[in-house]
């Protein structure tokens, strides 16, 4: 199926195409077009007008100031696994990266058209989430170099397919926390083995000092319409020494955090999402802390 007829338009600059999308109702943003391009094509998406920022250089990069990762919305999936500063700064990222797709849609594909889709089962919302990420959003309401407001990956995702972002706004950058030295991340998944997508994927950050939890973060995605914090897995985590055993009965407690929206399909039902949960963030603490894979 082909696309339905649209009028199209290259904007040089963030200020250019946030006046394009203003003036022209129903237009979208066109970044790699993994997204927007398919949809498309299947006439889930009919814009009047497609605005390609792809060439808008301010929207590219990738720097480390004040232990903080900033990453250019319009940097490729390649760009990021190729970069020993991400690989330095957060490895977790990096190796997601790299599992993201075929080398043609690391080429082309975008971290800020990825977050910007919101597939629920895309492993960039899920380990933005679990990063603390903050998205800079640039609109109609005052652009600066470091956009019109900031919003955590948290409040960020709002829905299947739904975010924040408003009609005239863009997403321009991603921050993060550079990874402490007592700091271990690591994102694990069950994939669809035809497209690498998540049927179940989880995020971990944990803090460890002379073999104790200070302090936890983690989140899971693939199954609920968002990507969704275990703050209960995250409290049990806190004060204890990791071993398997006391792994396994805090990361058992996901099931109290993921609420009743659970997605399932032809593939996975929503029962059996539910739970893998606790087995893949299991999974993502062993090898962040190092202990056997199958303990």
């Amino acid at each position: 199926m082909f696309a339905t007829e649209f009028e199209y338009t290259k904007a040089n600059s963030v200020s250019e195409a946030i006046q394009l999308l203003g003036s022209n109702d129903g237009a979208k943003i066109l970044a790699g077009g993994h997204s927007l391009l398919p949809m498309m094509k299947l006439r889930l998406a009919r814009p009047p007008m497609v605005i390609d920022i792809g060439g808008i250089e301010e929207m590219r990069g990738i720097s480390v100031e004040n232990g903080t990762l900033r990453i250019g919305a319009l940097t490729t999936h390649a760009d990021i696994a190729e970069s020993h500063v991400v690989k330095d700064a957060s490895g977790i990222l990096w190796e997601t990266a790299y599992g993201i797709g075929d080398p043609q849609v690391r080429n082309r594909g975008t971290i800020g058209g990825n977050i910007a889709h919101a597939d629920p089962a895309s492993d960039l919302p899920t380990v933005l989430t679990v990063m603390d990420a903050v998205f800079t959003i640039q609109g109609q309401g005052g652009i600066t170099r470091r956009g019109s407001r900031n919003v955590s990956a948290d409040e960020f995702f709002t829905g299947p397919f739904e975010t924040v972002l408003g009609e005239n706004e863009i997403l321009t950058a991603i921050e993060m926390p550079v990874l402490a030295a007592n700091q271990h991340a690591e994102y694990a998944k069950m994939a669809h083995p035809a497209t690498s997508f998540a049927v179940v994927g989880a995020g971990v950050v944990v803090t460890v000092d002379n073999g104790v939890c200070t302090g936890a973060r983690v989140a899971v995605g693939g199954l609920t319409p968002k990507p969704t914090r275990g703050p209960s897995v995250e409290a049990a985590l806190n004060g204890i020494e990791l071993t398997a055993d006391n792994i396994a009965a805090a990361t058992a407690l996901i099931d109290g955090d993921l609420g009743s929206d659970i997605l399932g399909d032809v593939f996975a039902s929503g029962e059996y999402r539910r739970a893998m949960a606790a087995i893949e963030l299991k999974h993502a603490i062993f090898h962040a802390t190092g202990l056997a894979h199958h303990n």
